[in-house]
């Protein structure tokens, strides 16, 4: 099984030194790809910026990426090449339309135009073979989680895609839902939080029986 994974947050340069970017911190998808590497998958990972793992070692090919397009690139790159892609990445929904050469000038107000960034998991999914699946997140308040979940999966046309709310980011713990495309709903034995580790392998080994 060849899995790819994208972990991370993107960066979205304002100037030379300023960004936009999120709170992800990566950890789900570095577990995953942890957990893929121990399950016996030939695992590539594409890492936004933030710590490097240091327990990958020679079981993971990570390949770092920055923007949104830089991601883009790496996914038509590697993605014809994989079994399944489990989109974890946080991708920015907004970059800056117009970038400034070296540093802008720090001023009491400054206006920033923002334009929308690519939907890089629907453009994947569009293009996927019979023999490939695409697995996505969502990150949605607890209330309306499922809901979310499953509008989203229905408008990206992903097959399976994992409901997390919202306190998951930067948290320890993971409550997360299994939606699939046919209507299936999974979650780990009980439904308690699992630390990202436990969850990472819950979630591997359920989609290896999928």
């Amino acid at each position: 099984m060849k899995t790819l994974i994208t972990a991370g947050p993107t960066r979205e340069p304002i100037d030379a030194v300023r960004f936009i970017s999120n709170r992800s911190s990566g950890r789900m998808g570095i577990a995953l790809a942890e957990a893929a590497a121990d399950a016996g998958h030939e695992v590539t990972l594409l890492l936004g910026p933030v710590m490097a793992p240091t327990t990958l070692g020679a079981r993971v090919e990570v390949i770092r990426f920055q923007t949104t397009a830089e991601l883009q690139g790496l996914l038509d790159e590697y993605f014809r090449e994989c079994d399944q892609l489990i989109m974890a990445a946080a991708v920015a929904d907004y970059r800056v339309a117009q970038f400034t050469e070296g540093k802008t000038e720090r001023k009491k107000h400054l206006q920033i135009e923002l334009e929308g960034t690519p939907d890089l998991v629907a453009s994947v999914a569009q293009t996927k073979r019979d023999d490939q699946r695409v697995i996505a997140f969502a990150l949605e308040e607890p209330h309306e989680l499922e809901t979310r979940a499953v509008a989203k999966m229905k408008r990206k046309g992903v097959d399976a895609i994992v409901a997390n709310p919202l306190v998951t980011m930067e948290d320890d713990a993971v409550s997360a839902v299994l939606l699939y495309a046919d209507g299936r709903r999974e979650t780990p034995d009980g439904g308690m939080p699992l630390n990202k580790t436990a969850f990472a392998r819950w979630l591997i080994a359920t989609l290896s029986v999928r």
